[in-house]
Protein backbone atom coordinates (compact mmCIF):
# COMPACT_ATOMS: atom_id res chain seq x y z
CA UNK A 1 0.00 0.00 0.00
CA UNK A 2 2.72 2.46 0.83
CA UNK A 3 4.12 1.79 -2.92
CA UNK A 4 0.74 2.65 -4.55
CA UNK A 5 0.92 5.79 -2.19
CA UNK A 6 4.70 6.79 -3.44
CA UNK A 7 2.97 5.51 -7.19
CA UNK A 8 0.18 8.01 -6.41
CA UNK A 9 1.79 10.99 -5.26
CA UNK A 10 4.46 10.67 -7.82
CA UNK A 11 1.20 10.64 -10.41
CA UNK A 12 -0.02 13.82 -8.50
CA UNK A 13 3.72 15.40 -8.69
CA UNK A 14 3.23 14.90 -12.85
CA UNK A 15 -0.06 15.76 -13.70
CA UNK A 16 0.60 18.86 -11.07
CA UNK A 17 4.28 19.65 -13.32
CA UNK A 18 1.96 18.94 -16.72
CA UNK A 19 -0.64 21.24 -15.38
CA UNK A 20 2.14 24.15 -14.32
CA UNK A 21 3.58 23.96 -17.62
CA UNK A 22 0.18 24.42 -19.79
CA UNK A 23 -0.68 27.26 -17.08
CA UNK A 24 2.36 29.09 -17.81
CA UNK A 25 2.91 28.58 -21.53
CA UNK A 26 -1.16 30.03 -21.70
CA UNK A 27 -0.19 32.70 -19.10
CA UNK A 28 2.93 33.68 -21.28
CA UNK A 29 0.73 33.99 -24.33
CA UNK A 30 -1.91 35.87 -22.60
CA UNK A 31 0.97 38.71 -21.58
CA UNK A 32 2.23 38.44 -25.09
CA UNK A 33 -1.59 39.05 -26.06
CA UNK A 34 -1.82 42.16 -23.42
CA UNK A 35 1.53 43.59 -24.35
CA UNK A 36 0.50 43.95 -27.98
CA UNK A 37 -3.01 45.42 -26.75
CA UNK A 38 -0.95 48.00 -24.34
CA UNK A 39 1.00 48.68 -27.30
CA UNK A 40 -2.32 49.06 -29.86
CA UNK A 41 -3.93 51.52 -27.03
CA UNK A 42 -0.32 53.80 -26.76
CA UNK A 43 -1.04 54.04 -30.64
CA UNK A 44 -4.66 54.98 -30.06
CA UNK A 45 -4.19 57.27 -27.59
CA UNK A 46 -1.29 59.24 -29.84
CA UNK A 47 -3.90 59.14 -32.44
CA UNK A 48 -6.57 60.18 -30.68
CA UNK A 49 -4.65 63.23 -29.11
CA UNK A 50 -4.17 64.17 -33.09
CA UNK A 51 -7.61 63.85 -33.51
CA UNK A 52 -8.18 65.73 -30.60
CA UNK A 53 -5.78 68.91 -30.98
CA UNK A 54 -7.32 68.91 -34.71
CA UNK A 55 -10.61 68.84 -34.17
CA UNK A 56 -10.05 71.82 -31.28
CA UNK A 57 -8.75 73.86 -34.26
CA UNK A 58 -11.15 72.72 -36.95
CA UNK A 59 -13.70 73.74 -34.05
CA UNK A 60 -12.27 76.88 -33.59
CA UNK A 61 -11.56 78.06 -37.49
CA UNK A 62 -15.70 77.37 -37.41
CA UNK A 63 -16.48 79.45 -35.10
CA UNK A 64 -14.35 82.22 -36.40
CA UNK A 65 -15.98 81.25 -40.01
CA UNK A 66 -19.04 81.51 -38.41
CA UNK A 67 -17.97 85.01 -36.31
CA UNK A 68 -17.47 86.41 -40.29
CA UNK A 69 -20.50 85.38 -41.69
CA UNK A 70 -22.43 86.96 -39.31
CA UNK A 71 -20.33 90.45 -39.95
CA UNK A 72 -20.78 90.14 -43.60
CA UNK A 73 -24.50 89.08 -43.46
CA UNK A 74 -24.55 92.46 -41.35
CA UNK A 75 -22.63 94.55 -43.77
CA UNK A 76 -25.10 92.73 -46.41
CA UNK A 77 -28.13 93.63 -44.43
CA UNK A 78 -27.49 97.38 -44.98
CA UNK A 79 -26.55 97.25 -48.49
CA UNK A 80 -30.20 95.36 -49.01
CA UNK A 81 -31.81 98.28 -47.16
CA UNK A 82 -29.85 101.02 -49.07
CA UNK A 83 -30.83 98.82 -52.14
CA UNK A 84 -34.70 98.90 -51.08
CA UNK A 85 -34.21 102.64 -50.84
CA UNK A 86 -33.01 103.16 -53.91
CA UNK A 87 -36.02 100.99 -55.24
CA UNK A 88 -38.38 103.19 -53.17
CA UNK A 89 -36.68 106.71 -54.83
CA UNK A 90 -37.08 105.37 -58.31
CA UNK A 91 -40.99 103.92 -57.83
CA UNK A 92 -41.40 107.79 -56.32
CA UNK A 93 -39.47 108.74 -59.32
CA UNK A 94 -41.46 107.06 -62.01
CA UNK A 95 -44.95 108.07 -60.38
CA UNK A 96 -43.92 111.96 -60.39
CA UNK A 97 -42.95 110.96 -64.32
CA UNK A 98 -46.50 109.28 -64.69
CA UNK A 99 -47.90 112.50 -63.17
CA UNK A 100 -45.95 115.14 -65.37
CA UNK A 101 -47.09 112.99 -68.48
CA UNK A 102 -50.37 112.98 -67.35
CA UNK A 103 -50.74 116.71 -66.76
CA UNK A 104 -48.63 117.53 -70.31
CA UNK A 105 -51.16 115.16 -72.30
CA UNK A 106 -54.30 116.40 -70.65
CA UNK A 107 -53.10 120.22 -71.25
CA UNK A 108 -52.28 118.73 -74.72
CA UNK A 109 -55.98 117.29 -75.22
CA UNK A 110 -57.62 120.86 -74.20
CA UNK A 111 -55.26 122.61 -76.03
CA UNK A 112 -55.94 121.23 -79.02
CA UNK A 113 -56.99 123.56 -80.81
CA UNK A 114 -55.16 126.05 -80.59
CA UNK A 115 -52.12 123.88 -81.19
CA UNK A 116 -53.84 123.02 -84.84
CA UNK A 117 -53.93 127.21 -85.32
CA UNK A 118 -50.33 127.26 -84.46
CA UNK A 119 -49.48 125.05 -87.01
CA UNK A 120 -51.78 126.58 -89.48
CA UNK A 121 -50.73 129.96 -88.83
CA UNK A 122 -47.11 128.93 -88.87
CA UNK A 123 -47.41 127.20 -92.62
CA UNK A 124 -48.76 130.55 -93.20
CA UNK A 125 -45.99 132.26 -91.86
CA UNK A 126 -43.28 129.33 -93.34
CA UNK A 127 -45.31 130.40 -97.09
CA UNK A 128 -44.81 134.46 -96.55
CA UNK A 129 -40.99 133.66 -96.01
CA UNK A 130 -41.05 131.82 -99.44
CA UNK A 131 -42.68 133.90 -100.89
CA UNK A 132 -40.91 137.09 -99.67
CA UNK A 133 -37.23 135.26 -99.85
CA UNK A 134 -38.29 133.85 -103.49
CA UNK A 135 -39.04 138.00 -104.27
CA UNK A 136 -35.33 138.77 -102.83
CA UNK A 137 -33.89 136.16 -105.12
CA UNK A 138 -35.85 137.46 -108.31
CA UNK A 139 -34.99 141.30 -107.76
CA UNK A 140 -31.12 140.04 -107.27
CA UNK A 141 -31.42 138.33 -110.43
CA UNK A 142 -32.55 141.20 -111.99
CA UNK A 143 -30.33 143.95 -110.95
CA UNK A 144 -27.45 141.62 -111.63
CA UNK A 145 -28.46 141.10 -115.34
CA UNK A 146 -29.44 144.65 -115.86
CA UNK A 147 -25.68 145.29 -114.89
Amino acid sequence: MINLLYLSVALIAIAFTILVIYVARTLKSLHITLDSVSKTLVGLERQLDGVTRETTILLQKTNDLATDIQQKSESLNSVVDAVKDVGTSVQGFNHSVQTITQNVENTLTKNQDKIAQIVQYSKVFMNIKDQWQARKAEQNRTRVRSN
